[in-house]
């Protein structure tokens, strides 16, 4: 059933936006308009701007421990609406419902727990022999987030931005807006002072733009495709403003030979599949020593089959649909290329049968993929895995580094020094070793076309900072 939000959250309140088309909202699994939100212009962004700098010296004086609890506050109105959360994320983005309470909702809370506490011991000055360096906050962030992880993103901006002591102007992806409002009802349960967070919905060359190129936004986040993101930090260098970016990935999960191979497809296959594909960090390279590999092509056909498409609400779903037609498209298009290139379809592929409703694509193996193809060097962001032979760990090495992205790879091998020692060269701002958990306290971010900055954790706290020396 459709219903409308027709209301932005501007300086501790809900205003009501004024004309333009409303934006369709689609549920992914059905193809239908399950709501609309408004199509934000730049005068309502210059509205939620002008709120966020009015209130940020008093939120930049607010007592650490006072910050805090405010944030406390809101970790449990949060907490109390993670089951409306899960399904909303259901709704408006096709996550099965597990992974939408377990990883799409609870990630996220953590963040803001971490951010709970940072918040009381914010960064203690240093002395520097007769400087004092503090560091302060850099002021309002324009927080730009994408569709994929439509709680988290936002998370690991506005939980580091408020703990920091800046004021925030959030625009959702216009895919998955109906999480913004979720949290933004819980902002103002949770009663955080007006004008500290903001909400302004809409598209990306309207409501971007006017955020990326507003002169009193201190500092533009920005997640999201490696094209937008040179765009905001064109817009933003016009007036030397900072900008922090996460962007692509491509990253390659390198399998030496003395690895435990049933674990390490185990492993990699989740990851890449995880979220449908439609995660920057997902492992969608798979490097296998080349006296491994029909092994490994093995285990991932069997793997692959217990990837059930379906809808997201069922429990043995472990798939669900692309975000919309046009990613679905996308991805497809990815597929007969690589296929077309000279791969060889291990599993999946364009043919293989899905639900006749809904954006699916079916979870794809492709193997002898060349590496310098555009399926081993493009971001596809669906269920498709390249699997590529290497010959010893140097040419693994120099494959997984192949590449104009470095956010995220992995390492598996039975030698953890061995492992330690090929993670260490790889160009790629994180590294998992034998399927290591992810830990929300590091940092967070990459090299090369990956982005700038770093977000979650006390670096993440930081890059809401700016550093100042004081001479006595």
């Amino acid at each position: 059933m459709e219903f409308a939000k027709t209301d932005f959250y501007l300086d501790g309140r809900w205003v009501a936006a004024g004309g333009g088309s409303p934006l369709p909202v689609h549920n992914p699994t059905t193809e239908e308009v399950v709501a609309t939100v408004p199509a934000g212009t730049a005068e309502d962004v210059d509205r939620a701007v002008v709120a966020a700098r009015t209130a940020f010296e008093s939120w930049a004086a607010t007592d650490p421990a006072d910050r805090a609890a405010h944030l406390d506050r809101l970790h449990a109105a949060l907490t109390a609406r993670a089951y409306d959360i899960a399904r909303t994320i259901v709704l408006e983005l096709g996550t099965p419902l597990k992974v939408a309470t377990r990883i799409q909702t609870g990630l996220p809370l953590t963040v803001l727990r971490s951010y709970v506490d940072l918040a009381a011991r914010p960064p203690a000055p240093q002395t520097v022999g007769n400087s004092l360096v503090v560091r302060e906050p850099v002021g309002v962030v324009g927080a730009i987030t994408p569709w994929n992880y439509p709680l988290h993103q936002v998370m690991a901006k506005v939980a580091a931005a408020l703990a920091a002591g800046c004021t925030v102007v959030l625009k959702p992806s216009e895919l998955t807006p109906l999480t913004a409002y979720l949290l933004l009802d819980a902002v103002h349960e949770a009663g955080l002072p007006p004008g500290v967070v903001n909400l302004v919905t809409g598209t990306g060359p309207v409501v971007g733009e006017a955020i990326a190129s507003h002169p009193d936004v201190d500092l533009v986040s920005f997640t999201g495709s490696t094209a937008t993101g040179r765009r905001i930090a064109h817009l933003a260098a016009d007036r030397v403003a900072r900008v922090s970016l996460e962007l692509g990935g491509k990253s390659a999960n390198v399998i030496l030979d003395d690895a435990d191979l049933a674990t390490a497809v185990k492993v990699g296959v989740g990851n890449a599949f995880l979220n449908s594909g439609q995660t920057c960090t997902a492992w969608t390279r798979m490097l296998v020593h080349r006296s491994r590999y029909d092994e490994a092509l093995d285990l991932l056909a069997k793997a692959t089959e217990g990837y059930r498409l379906g809808d997201p609400l069922d429990p043995g779903t472990r798939l669900g649909p692309l975000v919309s037609a046009s990613q679905r498209d996308r991805v497809r298009d990815h597929i007969t290329r690589g296929l077309a290139d000279g791969s060889r379809l291990v599993a999946g592929g364009p043919d293989a049968p899905v639900p006749q409703q809904g954006w699916f694509v079916a979870p794809t193996v492709i193997a002898d993929v060349d590496p310098d193809s555009a399926l081993a060097q493009e971001e596809v962001f669906g269920p498709v895995l390249a699997v590529i032979p290497v010959d010893d760990d140097d040419h693994a090495v120099a494959v997984a580094n192949n590449s104009r992205y470095g956010l995220a790879g992995a390492v598996f091998s039975g030698d953890e020094e061995r492992a330690l020692r090929v993670a260490r060269r790889l160009r790629t701002g994180a590294v998992d070793i034998n399927g290591a958990q992810f830990n929300p306290m590091a940092p967070f971010g990459g090299y090369k076309q990956s982005g700038l900055g770093r977000e979650l954790g006390m670096h993440g706290l930081e890059e809401f900072c700016e550093v100042k020396a004081i001479q006595r």
